[in-house]
């Protein structure tokens, strides 16, 4: 069974954020061995420079590359990354499953995002929309769009 992992940076704090992204860890058992890792999140003041911003990226950054699984294909969530529709998402799972990939590891981050470092070191930059959202919606939408991929791949009706 296929492993997927999804390293969080920032917790999850409101009770409807936290309901709807368990909601769709259950379903998720199903298909795959999902398994949710929030890391803490780097303060920063009301007003950081870029240098502070880029710092505290490089430590979240460190502490992401020590959770990501040995072996395991990286997507990094990023508004610049590629735009796939959801068929076109679960293509990419179906195809890095069926090539024998056994571990994945998708990477969100916090509210400055992700280090251009992770970024690069990705097999797959991804955004879901060349909108900005909250990290902590955002989680509940990449968590709803994995769920989607595995019943559009296992032929249920939940896509419409």
């Amino acid at each position: 069974m296929l492993s997927v992992t999804l390293l969080c940076v920032g917790r999850l704090r409101e009770r409807y954020f936290t309901e709807a992204v368990e909601e769709y860890r259950k379903r998720l058992g199903a298909f795959c061995r999902f398994t949710l890792e929030e890391l803490p999140e780097q303060r920063l003041g009301d007003n950081p420079s870029p240098k502070e911003i880029a710092a505290a990226l490089e430590r979240e950054a460190e502490a992401i590359t020590r959770r990501i699984p040995a072996g395991a294909l990286t997507v990094a969530f990023c508004v610049e990354g590629d735009m796939l529709d959801s068929g076109e998402f679960a293509a990419r799972l179906r195809n890095w499953a069926g090539g024998g990939r056994s571990s994945l590891c998708f990477l969100i981050g916090g509210s400055f995002g992700l280090s251009e470092e992770l970024k690069r070191s990705a097999a797959l930059r991804l955004s879901l929309s060349p909108m900005t959202f909250p990290h902590h919606l955002f989680r509940v939408m990449a968590v709803e769009q994995l769920y989607r991929a595995f019943t559009i791949n296992s032929g249920m009706k939940y896509h419409k």
